[in-house]
């Protein structure tokens, strides 16, 4: 199965609620269909309010909360703010309340109202959505989890955002990450995504590398490694540079004979520029992320850059200083910007207000999202603020998701400078990891990509584990242990669901799920599991809200402990009643399909065997 999530989103979905059930009014914005807790939540807005005039049956929904444990769903009365006292309200809704096949029973608890599902209902809806929406949809994609709420909306989101010719640091590593999990994240949820990798392929560095070129430059060693022989040219003309000045003063001649378009000075740069973006996007496929759109400083039109400019001094917020342009944003706590430099070349803030309206002319965007370190935030508020003071009517659209730092982050050989070190060292510590146990070692038909992809799935899961604002150290015994919440743990949990069908061939193929008895399914720790099933399609609506991976991290791992926990007390094999023995096969097939959809929405390809 692939790792990308499908862009989908307008087809009907091919599973909807069965007409035996006690039928529902619709909640606007809600998608039964897709989320089948939405039905049951309806069932419980629709008993409060019917209860409780005059509650709307939205007002409601919007109270019916997850409980905790050992209750389904909550609600708090004092929300409503209705006249009369609690326990009497709530006894209103007690004496309306009827089991059905919805709703099992309702317990009042000081200022709250807990509900129990049907399990029945519950068992048979949500394993027949997850099977319908991953193995029947008309785009022939997995859509468990997806939405259509961004249905008809575009948005723009640049991450990874690495400087040709410099390290691509662990920052990029983190925003390249972070990037495409939301990439995945808008297209689950209808919206039309261009992913954008915005180089640092322009400014004054590039004035140094053509002076150093000419002295240390090989056309041998830029075919076989563009991203690594630029980094040493630069390494080494910049310490020259430190000793003689004279140096500095040549390379900024350089760049300003770039920026005025001199053939003869873009000739080189153009052919580093290609060279590198190759060299990028080959690493990018083993990280398992994909860019519809390569763009950079150099792209960014004069015009909209000086139309800036002129704009701003008409509007009166620009101080000279030294022959240099300043933005003033004292008044908004954002001190001055420099906005041109003295020798009348452009700065990235510059390029970067330009690179806004070049896009939206360009894309008609809804929303655009710069996925950048929190470093930046000073550098991302000013940019913004700018926007707003040139009263541009779009820029409202635009968004800074901040993250922290990686502390740490090195190779056993010393500082990791670019990206492919990362990646080769995490697959050779997990490649000796699986050494050690032969025979599964020897069961695998690619072990080299297996530890690769088990290495990336370590280093994205411990940087996507917490909450992205978060600092955190970068850990190798810790990210590629195979005990506790790590990637490796979670590939290995979706390895051990995948491995159920190879132990049982006696029972393939399953039956339609119409013909599967899910009432057999009575262990308390199935009806767990599914009901965590049922809750996915909500991890994805609140990952949409709130920009952080974290969440979807938690629930891989919370699904993981309850497949482990449900794996040893409810068998498959050895389990002499067929029927029953199918049933489980098939609700461990759904666990395993809402994992595998969970690990793809964080970029991670879930692996069958290790």
């Amino acid at each position: 199965m692939s790792a990308t999530v499908p862009a989908h989103a307008t087809a009907p979905s091919p599973f909807s609620i069965p007409s035996d059930l006690p039928p529902l009014p619709h909640v606007p914005g809600t998608e039964p269909d897709r989320c089948v807790l939405d039905a049951f939540r309806t069932a419980i807005a629709q008993l409060v309010a019917d209860a409780l005039p005059p509650l709307t049956l939205e007002q409601v929904y919007a109270g019916v909360d997850y409980g905790k444990k050992g209750v389904d769903f909550t609600v708090a009365i004092p929300r409503f703010r209705l006249p009369g006292k609690i326990d009497e309200l709530a006894a209103k809704v007690l004496s309306k309340f009827q089991p059905n096949e919805w709703i099992e029973s309702v317990v009042h608890d000081k200022a709250f109202l807990h509900f129990t599902l049907r399990t029945p209902t519950l068992m048979r809806l949500v394993l027949n959505q997850v099977h319908a929406l991953t193995h029947d949809t008309p785009s022939k994609e997995p859509e468990y989890g997806t939405n259509t709420s961004g249905a008809g909306k575009r948005i723009v989101i640049e991450y990874s955002s690495p400087n040709i010719a410099k390290s691509f640091h662990v920052g990029h590593l983190r925003s390249t990450i972070i990037g495409a999990f939301l990439a995945n994240l808008y297209k689950a949820c209808g919206w039309e995504v261009i992913s954008m990798n915005y180089l640092g392929d322009w400014g004054t560095q590039f004035g140094l590398i053509a002076v150093g070129f000419e002295k240390y430059g090989s056309k041998e060693e830029l075919e076989k490694d563009a991203i690594k022989h630029l980094y040493n040219v630069y390494v080494k003309i910049n310490a020259e540079a430190e000793q003689n000045p004279e140096i500095k003063v040549e390379a900024a001649g350089w760049f300003k004979r770039m920026e005025d378009g001199d053939e003869a000075a873009l000739a080189n740069w153009r052919v580093w520029r290609a060279l590198s973006v190759r060299k990028y996007e080959e690493e990018y496929a083993r990280l398992n992320v994909h860019f519809d759109v390569y763009t950079g400083e150099s792209e960014v039109t004069k015009q909209s850059q000086d139309r800036a400019l002129t704009r701003l001094e008409e509007m009166g917020l620009i101080d000279e200083h030294e022959g240099a342009k300043l933005v003033n944003l004292e008044k908004f706590k954002l001190g001055k910007a420099v906005i041109r430099k003295k020798d009348g070349t452009s700065i990235y803030l510059t390029r970067d207000i330009g690179g806004a309206q070049d896009r939206f002319e360009k894309y008609n965007f809804d929303k655009m999202i710069y996925v950048v370190s929190s470093q930046q935030d000073l550098h991302m508020a000013q940019f913004l603020k700018v926007l707003q003071l040139l009263e541009l009517p779009w820029a409202d659209r635009l968004e800074h998701v901040n993250y922290g730092l990686v502390l740490g982050m090195s190779t056993r050989k010393g500082t990791a400078v670019f990206l492919n070190q990362i990646i080769e060292e995490a697959a050779s510590v997990m490649h000796n990891q699986m050494r050690k146990n032969e025979d599964k070692y020897n069961a695998i038909e690619n072990p080299e990509e297996t530890a690769q992809e088990i290495g990336i799935t370590g280093v994205k899961i411990q940087d996507m584990a917490a909450k992205r604002i978060n600092n955190y150290t970068f850990n190798w015994e810790r990210m590629l242990s195979f005990e506790g919440d790590t990637g490796p743990y979670l590939q290995y949990a979706h390895v051990r669901v995948c491995s159920i069908t190879r132990k049982n061939p006696e029972l393939l193929p399953l039956p339609a799920p119409s013909a599967l008895d899910t009432s057999l399914l009575t262990e308390p720790s199935t009806r767990e599991m599914v009901f965590l099933l049922g809750t996915y399609p909500d991890v994805v609506k609140t990952a949409l809200r709130t920009h952080e991976p974290s969440g979807v991290v938690t629930f891989a791992f919370r699904l993981s402990h309850a497949i482990s926990s449900a794996w040893e007390a409810v068998v498959v094999k050895g389990e002499q009643d067929v029927e029953k023995a199918r049933a489980r096969m098939w609700m461990y097939l759904c666990a395993r399909d809402v994992l595998g959809a969970a690990m793809r929405l964080l970029s991670v390809k879930p692996l069958e065997r290790m």
